[in-house]
């Protein structure tokens, strides 16, 4: 009988804490007026990053903010309500476990893209946020062969930093 209870009172106590935000796109804590969002192309400052990596981001944004918010996209920049801009400002690879006699385990893509979000609805409130996220990857494997996937690992974390920041409280 305890054990019943037991498992009750931790499912009560999960499903409490359940991010029902991410489960109902159409329950926000942004802005009503907010319609629509315009995401300018992301543009690559740092020299080490591929040349196509802005436009992945940009179009895994674009993707990620329509499938888990009420936010459309809009193909106009001034008909928006939401109006986001960002850099890769570091791309970059470096050891991160090190084994005995200098033995590099692991190594870490870390990604950094600093983001300006504008909200033309609320008297061009501005918005700067920084989304830095890594990802580790095997000594005996080259970038180049798992470049794709870590980017791919990445971009998603990023595209979670920005989803939050519009859904935390304007």
């Amino acid at each position: 009988m305890m054990r019943i209870l037991y498992i009750a009172f931790l499912l009560f106590g999960l499903s409490s804490c359940w991010p029902t935000a991410f489960m109902n796109p159409n329950d926000t804590s942004y802005p009503e007026e907010w319609k629509q969002f315009y995401i300018n192309p992301i543009e690559v400052g740092s020299p080490t990053a591929p040349s196509n990596y802005g436009a992945t981001l940009s179009e895994n944004l674009r993707t990620g903010i329509q499938n888990n918010t009420r936010l459309k996209l809009s193909s106009k920049l001034n008909d928006a309500q939401v109006q986001i801009s960002g850099i890769v400002a570091a791309y970059s690879t470096a050891p991160n476990a090190i084994q005995q006699n200098d033995q590099v385990a692991q190594n870490r893509l870390t990604i950094s893209v600093n983001f300006t979000i504008i909200t033309p609805t609320k008297g061009l409130e501005e918005i700067k946020m920084t989304s830095t996220r890594f990802s580790d990857y095997g000594a005996g494997e080259q970038l180049v062969d798992v470049e794709n996937r870590l980017i791919e690992e990445i971009n998603q974390q990023v595209v979670q930093d920005v989803i939050n920041k519009l859904l935390s409280n304007w």
